[in-house]
């Protein structure tokens, strides 16, 4: 995760951690706000070759972003959450190194 947030920082990507969850253990969700009331975010999975991947898990208007995200820390209160903000949508997961 620290290497995440230290990427972003050399776009001039601003990033912020708005829930920490378990530091050993916890699961990451980047949700990207594009500073136009939108929003994705995004989860660890594995792909059908099981490789592991960044997939979409909410996209749309902000709030029902931030209903998904609500959702899934009832669910799982070690999860930690990254808050990407960029308006050119930039969120640097596909870069070599993340997936």
């Amino acid at each position: 995760m620290s290497a995440y947030l230290a990427r972003l920082r050399l776009f001039d990507i601003p990033a912020f951690v708005v829930a920490k969850g378990d530091p050993t253990a916890g699961a990451v969700i980047v949700k990207l706000s594009t500073l136009d009331g939108s929003a994705k975010a995004f989860h660890r999975t594995y792909d059908l070759d099981f490789n592991r991947i960044w997939a979409e898990l909410a996209n749309g208007a902000d709030q029902e972003v931030e209903a998904a995200l609500a959702a899934q820390r009832a669910t799982d209160p070690d999860l930690w959450v990254i808050e990407v903000e960029d308006r050119a949508g930039r969120h640097l997961l596909d870069e070599e190194g993340l997936g």
